[in-house]
């Protein structure tokens, strides 16, 4: 199933009751998946949207969750100080609260519609307490009128304010909590660079780099001809940044590890480079094969493990997109940051190794390794690093060439790109990211 735009927030009147009903107990279902069992949000909704006949009531159900997942601490706040026992973490009518909670006082649905649609997923349970504790906060909510009850910005979960704060500072989890308010823009990278300045005026959009377009707030894609006919893709434009730091490749080959769903596959590809696009998951390269028939694209798709392939030659570049936490994409899918600890962190960490230390083998001489990853703990990118150059004596920093790069956003002391919130914030922000880029010498 394709994800909805979790950015949504429609103001939608439910067609009848059971149809309403049934959209929330999808909601439901998503948010105990994410919360009880760690699933990432795209999978909670394959799983719980089955049932949802409309592509309308799958993208409410996403909005609701989404917006409880962004507030989840201030909503909990609110719930907390109306009852004089607190409901347990994982009561199933705090789960229920919460989402009521969010439409009410985020997504703009009225009370009536919140009451009769929320309380049935409670058959069985106290309806009476959580019809109580939801009428008491919204004649707060009535009284205060355009005041919010909920804190601005949100909070971060406390593990991963303590972790970030730790890793970045102070003004870096103020910056962070400002960007859970909301999911990001929608970018796009364009196949042909002389189509960029057409196809920005046609959507509406800004251009931040070179074969980047930036949409402004409340653009929906849909049914466009120019997206059916390949001639962009979304792409966030710190995750272009990796394959824009290789330039024009002249007929070189790549090799692309991890390269499904295929945005850097088709931007190298795009950029004159002989795409070798290797990935363990036969699902996730067959998306990328359809990716690449639309743009008119071309490159070599393998399916494997990277931990026991062998390339047959090595390659002028390698680009290692990792496996990682994700993190730095957390206004996109605020799920990650309550899935994600140390335990998850330490797993990733060494299986990036072993991805480096293999990639580190199918480097010709003279050529260029990239590594990245979108997450904001340092543990997956400067300490990785660090790791790999302590290691490989043949390998060296390479220096990120300026004009392959935004306006803004320059390489650090170390010579690596660390993306943290709060860059370029007047243009709507990045997501996390960090790369860094090695050149072999022998």
């Amino acid at each position: 199933m394709t994800r909805p735009d979790s950015s949504a927030k429609p103001e939608r009147n439910p067609k009848d009751e059971s149809s309403g009903v049934e959209t929330r107990r999808a909601a439901l279902a998503m948010l105990e998946s994410v919360l009880r069992r760690g699933d990432t949000l795209d999978v909670a909704q394959n799983t719980a949207c089955k049932k949802l006949t409309r592509s309308d009531d799958a993208a409410f159900a996403l909005a609701i969750v989404a917006e409880t997942l962004r507030n989840l601490g201030g909503l909990d706040e609110l719930l907390d100080g109306a009852m004089k026992k607190p409901l347990a973490d994982h009561a199933r009518p705090r789960f229920v609260l919460r989402l009521m909670l969010a439409q009410s006082l985020i997504l703009g649905t009225p009370a009536h519609a919140v009451i009769a649609t929320g309380l049935p997923l409670l058959a069985g349970g106290p309806r009476r307490l959580a019809h109580g504790v939801f009428s008491a906060i919204d004649k707060q909510r009535t009284a205060l009128e355009n005041e919010s009850l909920l804190p601005d910005p949100p909070w971060l979960p406390p593990e991963v304010q303590e972790r970030w704060q730790q890793a970045w500072g102070d003004d870096m989890t103020v910056k962070a909590r400002k960007g859970f308010a909301k999911a990001p823009p929608i970018d796009l990278t364009v196949r042909d660079a002389d189509k960029t300045d057409m196809l920005a005026e046609k959507l509406g959009a800004i251009s931040m780099a070179a074969r980047h377009l930036r949409l402004a707030e409340g653009v929906r894609l849909s049914d466009d001809p120019d997206f059916n006919a390949g001639d962009y893709w979304v792409q966030n434009l710190a995750a272009s940044l990796p394959a824009r730091l290789l330039g024009e490749g002249e007929g070189r080959t790549v090799l692309d590890l991890c390269a499904a769903p295929g945005g850097k596959t088709m931007q190298l590809a795009a950029q004159d480079w002989n795409v070798t696009a290797l990935d363990s998951s036969k699902k996730r390269l067959k998306r990328l094969q359809e990716n690449l028939d639309r743009t008119g694209l071309k490159a070599d798709i393998v399916t494997t493990d990277l931990r026991v392939w062998e390339a047959p030659t090595a390659s002028d570049a390698i680009l290692l997109d990792a496996p990682c936490t994700a993190t730095g994409t957390y206004r996109r899918n605020p799920d990650v940051l309550y899935r994600i600890g140390e335990n998850e962190i330490q797993k990733l960490t060494s299986l990036q190794r072993t991805l480096l230390d293999r990639a580190a083998k199918w480097v010709k001489p003279g050529g260029q390794l990239v590594y990245a990853v979108c997450s904001l703990e340092p543990e997956e990118g400067e300490e990785q690093v660090q790791y790999f150059l302590e290691k490989h004596s043949n390998f060296t920093l390479k220096e990120l060439p300026a004009n392959a790069l935004p306006q803004g956003i320059a390489a650090d002391d170390n010579g690596c790109l660390r993306i943290l919130p709060g860059m370029m914030e007047d243009q709507g922000g990045l997501d996390g990211f960090f790369v860094a880029s090695f050149q072999r010498s022998e």
